[in-house]
C-alpha cells in the first residue's frame, strides 16, 4: 500500500516537472521588474513595478486590496508566459477570483501547508528553484479566523530575502498591520470606502519612503466597473430609481403601497370572507 502511494506521488512530481519544462521552453522577454498591472502602483515604486529577486511586502487589512493586487502582479507575470506559486497560508484564495483578474490557472501552483513553518520553507525552495517568476507567501489568517497572525523571524525574513536574490524570483509577502515582515519594500494598503482605496510607499532601499497614491477602485477592479465617488449609499439616492441596477432596492413592502408589511397585495392581502355561518352547520329548524 505504501508503496503504491510512493509511485503515485513520483509519478505526479514527474508529471509536474515536464509541464514545467514545457511552459519555460516557450519564448520570453528578460524582465528586471514584474508589474503589478495597477499604472499608479507602479509609477509609486522606484523601479517601476516590483523588483525581481527580491521580497515585497503588501501589507494592509482585510478587503483592502492586497491579495487582488499580487493577484494583478500574477496575471501581468502570465501575461508572459512565466510561471507563478501561491503559498496559501488561510486557504482561501478562489480560483474563480483569481481568473477574474487574469491569472492563469495552468500556470499557478497553489501549496497549501498546514504549519506556519512549513509555508516559510515551502516559500523558500519555490523561490530558489528559479522556476517561478513569482511567489505570494500569505501570511494573513483570512477572514473571521481568531487570533493573531504569526510574524516572520529576522532569520525566516533571511532565508526569503536570499531564496529570491538565489533564484531571481519575486517573493511578495502578503502581510497584516500588527505582523508586518522585513521585505525590500513595503506597501502599506487602506480601503476609502466608496472613494477607492489608497496604496503608500512605506519602506524602500530605492527611495520615495512616504508617497501615497489614492486610487478608484475602478483601477484594481477594472471588470466591475466601479466608479469614483458612484452614489451607492441611501443618503446619496434622490430618487429609488438613481441607485442603478444591483446596489440598493427599495424593500418590497415599500414597493407595494409604502404601508409595510400590513400593506395589501393583490389577490393575496384581500379581506378574507367570514366562515361563522359555514362552521355553525344547519340549524335545528331546517332538519
Amino acid at each position: 500500500m505504501g508503496a503504491a502511494v510512493e509511485r503515485s506521488g513520483l509519478g505526479v512530481v514527474e508529471e509536474l516537472r515536464e509541464r514545467i519544462r514545457q511552459l519555460q521552453a516557450a519564448p520570453r522577454r528578460a524582465l528586471s521588474v514584474l508589474r503589478t498591472g495597477v499604472d499608479a502602483v507602479d509609477a509609486l515604486l522606484p523601479q517601476g513595478g516590483l523588483p525581481l529577486g527580491h521580497s515585497v511586502e503588501l501589507c494592509g487589512e482585510a478587503a483592502s486590496g492586497r491579495t487582488s493586487l499580487a493577484l494583478r502582479a500574477v496575471a501581468s507575470a502570465h501575461r508572459e508566459l512565466r510561471l507563478c506559486a501561491w503559498v496559501d497560508g488561510p486557504k482561501e484564495l478562489y480560483p474563480p477570483a483569481a481568473a477574474a483578474l487574469g491569472v492563469d490557472l495552468e500556470r499557478l501552483l497553489v501549496v497549501r501547508p498546514r504549519a506556519f513553518a512549513q509555508r516559510v520553507w515551502s516559500t523558500v525552495q519555490l523561490a530558489r528553484s528559479g522556476a517561478f517568476t513569482a511567489v505570494v507567501l500569505d501570511l494573513t489568517l483570512g477572514v473571521g479566523a481568531p487570533g493573531r497572525p504569526e510574524r516572520l523571524s529576522l532569520s525566516e525574513a533571511r532565508k526569503l530575502a536570499d531564496a529570491a536574490a538565489r533564484g531571481g524570483t519575486l517573493v511578495l509577502l502578503l502581510t497584516s498591520p500588527e505582523a508586518p515582515a522585513d521585505g525590500l519594500a513595503r506597501l502599506r494598503l487602506e480601503a476609502r470606502g466608496v472613494q477607492g482605496w489608497s496604496v503608500e510607499l512605506e519602506r524602500s532601499r530605492g527611495g520615495g519612503v512616504g508617497t501615497r497614491i489614492v486610487c478608484p477602485w475602478r483601477e484594481l477592479y477594472p471588470e466591475v466597473g466601479l466608479d469614483a465617488g458612484a452614489r451607492m449609499l441611501d443618503a446619496d439616492v434622490a430618487e429609488p430609481g438613481d441607485a442603478g441596477p444591483g446596489f440598493y432596492r427599495d424593500p418590497g413592502d415599500r414597493v407595494r403601497n409604502g404601508l409595510g408589511i400590513l400593506g395589501q397585495r393583490p389577490g393575496r392581502d384581500a379581506p378574507m370572507p367570514a366562515l361563522g355561518d359555514a362552521l355553525a352547520g344547519p340549524s335545528p329548524g331546517g332538519r
